[in-house]
């Protein structure tokens, strides 16, 4: 937890930017009957019968500092996706980092190996040499400011019937779009301070000797 914390404290720097990685699932949801279209004094209204279409993945990928995000929507969420989605990381949107300073959860999909698994050794060891990887500790994924996002992108854009990935894609891309024109960035204030104050039952007791 301090670590993540530790990493929260650092000012922005391009060479170093702060991003922070998560995943969702999304179920996918068609109509059964045609929506009837909002008129005046009467709003838009679906029947309540739908029909299952799946899921889709969502990985998000947030500098918080910086007030940008990028949403990319797979089929699953397995080790190769994930491996997938760091280069695109490094590759497409920081090429000219030095190091890039990724907060994510610990799953075991998250890890360096995914990445041999996925490409060739030279090309996983040179992705893993443009990472500094911070893993948010077990039961404590709310220090991953991409939940943030997460909850931004629910609210405003997935609180609807959604039929397919394409249809997704395109939802998640307009919010993407609009978020980011507005430069919304996140302000975190907890701090390791108050954490050692608000979640004292979590660190060990030092008990002194007479």
């Amino acid at each position: 937890m301090e670590d993540v914390l530790e990493v929260y404290t650092r000012p922005h720097d391009e060479r170093f930017p702060q991003v922070c990685l998560d995943e969702k699932s999304k179920q996918l949801v068609g109509e059964t009957r045609e929506p009837l279209a909002a008129s005046p004094g009467q709003p838009a209204r679906h029947d309540h019968e739908y029909e299952r279409k799946g899921t889709a993945n969502l990985f998000i990928v947030c500098e918080p500092l910086a007030g940008w995000r990028h949403v990319s929507v797979t089929e699953r969420r397995t080790k190769l996706d994930w491996a997938r989605c760091i280069k695109e990381l490094v590759d497409l949107h920081y090429p000219s980092a030095e190091k890039i300073v990724l907060v994510m959860d610990n799953l075991n999909t998250h890890t360096p190996a995914a990445l041999y698994e996925a490409f060739d050794p030279s090309e996983a060891r040179r992705l893993l040499k443009r990472l500094e990887i911070h893993y948010t500790p077990k039961h404590g994924s709310w220090l991953n400011m991409a939940e943030i996002e997460f909850s931004v992108l629910a609210r405003q854009c997935l609180d609807r019937r959604i039929p397919d990935r394409e249809s997704l894609g395109g939802e998640v891309g307009a919010w993407e779009e609009d978020r980011n024109a507005a430069e919304s960035s996140i302000e975190w204030r907890f701090t390791t301070t108050e954490a050692r104050i608000k979640l004292k039952h979590l660190y060990p007791e030092i008990v002194e000797e007479a």
